[in-house]
């Protein structure tokens, strides 16, 4: 089942149980879906990964607008954001913890044959891709200049 479809089924239980923040959320998800599929010569269905980024893309952008308004004491608007992010994230793989996460960028940084931060970038590359969607790019930076100083 592809994801619109799995968003549209939630939209339906929403409306049907008059939840109106995982309405509002799910309305975002679909939003943004049917805008990448209209964009600029896109083929009819996304790929996963694409899915993936949209998602991904969503759940980012709310944690920001949360973070900054809980630094200007605007928690009433920040928990709406926060509760928002739970519910697109039930559209999200599982999240890897810090030590797979750990386990599996050592393991690419002695694919990679990396020693210093000047391969950071060829670390990053790798880990993105396979990790793509089971940490957060932020995670994976910090775990990999940690392995890498």
């Amino acid at each position: 089942m592809s994801l619109q479809n799995k968003v549209m089924s939630k939209i339906k239980d929403a409306m049907k149980s008059k939840d109106t923040l995982a309405l509002e959320s799910l309305r975002a998800i679909k939003s943004e879906i049917l805008l990448a599929q209209t964009k600029g010569g896109a083929s009819e269905s996304l790929t996963e990964e694409e899915e993936l980024k949209i998602v991904q893309k969503l759940v980012k952008q709310r944690k920001d607008s949360a973070t900054l308004y809980k630094e200007q004491g605007r928690n009433d608007l920040a928990e709406p954001e926060l509760a928002q992010v739970e519910i697109i994230s039930q559209f999200l793989p599982e999240q890897l913890g810090e030590e797979e996460l750990v386990a599996v960028i050592s393991e690419i940084v002695e694919n990679v044959g990396a020693t210093s931060m000047k391969d950071m970038g060829k670390v990053m590359g790798m880990a993105s891709k396979q990790l793509a969607g089971k940490a957060d790019g932020k995670a994976i930076s910090m775990v990999v200049k940690k392995l890498l100083s």
